[in-house]
């Protein structure tokens, strides 16, 4: 199997998802190693409005909906752009700002 990738938090994405209800955490980083050996997260969509190669991993819980931004296409990280808490059906502009952001940091 292929060295496990590193992750790189960007802003305050690591403060975000550390602030997830204790299932959502555990869910986020379950996913986020899943990512770190080459695999895809359990549920995910292609986020191309925030940057080429973003992800968005969605976890869905007891406590509501969350979600991760992340690229592993570039180099042998996973950054992490954003983590939320989604409230509405579609992906708040301030959230997908907060990606695109983020995305223009990566090397």
């Amino acid at each position: 199997m292929a060295e496990k990738k590193k992750v790189e938090f960007l802003g305050d994405s690591l403060e975000a998802i550390k602030n997830f209800p204790a299932d959502a955490k555990r869910d986020a980083g379950y996913q986020i190693g899943k990512v770190q050996d080459g695999l895809m997260p359990d549920d995910f969509k292609a986020m191309r409005i925030v940057g080429k190669g973003v992800i968005e991993i969605r976890i869905t819980d007891t406590d509501g909906a969350f979600r991760v931004f992340y690229v592993a296409s570039r180099g042998d990280k996973v950054y992490i752009l954003h983590g939320f808490q989604k409230k509405t059906q579609k992906t708040a502009k301030g959230d997908i700002e907060k990606g695109q952001q983020r995305y223009k940091l990566i090397p």
